[in-house]
């Protein structure tokens, strides 16, 4: 059957490569802020990745198909991605020091025989004290930390001296697709 990733996640991607498992992927252009949103990151990212897959799957025939959806979690709130500078130094300063959650949820739909699999992996990254002058000079060097919702690129450049240690999944947090779960879902839906 044919892998199709509900996503154009240029990190998920060069994960799946890693496998050698001939894939496609495809954008699921799903809506993610919508009414009645769950606020439990759990029930979350089951959801997200859910209605990805279920949006890239109305196009697909005799194939797996597999959504993703990752947060990051910290003080009972979901740490949306950050609007501005001033957004991610304050991010940066919050978790400094301490520890965030970070959720993947995956959903695999069998569009032949329907089934659908669904898995959340659940992180947790510790951080070692960071300095604001290294908070400064990361944010002036990497204009990428847009796109984290923590802040920061977890595996390149200064930031990647951040993190003091990961509990659970690496590649769930640094890459948003935890492989091994992924390849073990795969295995279960060809059965």
């Amino acid at each position: 059957m044919k892998i199709v990733l509900a996503t154009t996640s240029r990190y998920r991607i060069e994960i799946m490569k890693l496998t050698g498992i001939a894939f496609d992927s495809k954008a699921s252009d799903v809506e993610e802020k919508f009414e009645g949103r769950p606020d439990d990151p759990e029930e979350l990212v089951k959801q997200l990745s859910k209605l990805k897959a279920e949006a890239v799957a109305k196009e697909c025939s005799d194939s797996i198909v597999i959504g993703f959806d990752s947060i990051s979690f910290l003080n009972g709130k979901v740490l949306e991605k950050p609007k501005s500078y001033e957004e991610a130094f304050e991010r940066l300063k919050e978790i400094s020091g301490g520890h965030h959650d970070h959720y993947t949820g995956i959903t695999l739909i069998n569009t032949k025989t329907k089934q659908v699999f669904q898995r959340v992996v659940k992180s947790r990254i510790y951080l070692r004290e960071i300095s604001d002058e290294e908070i400064k000079r990361y944010l002036e060097e990497d204009p990428g930390y847009k796109t984290h919702a923590y802040g920061y690129e977890a595996i390149s450049k200064l930031s990647s001296t951040f993190i003091k240690r990961v509990e659970g999944d690496f590649y769930s947090f640094a890459r948003g697709m935890p492989i091994a779960t992924v390849i073990e879902m795969i295995m279960e839906a060809e059965k």
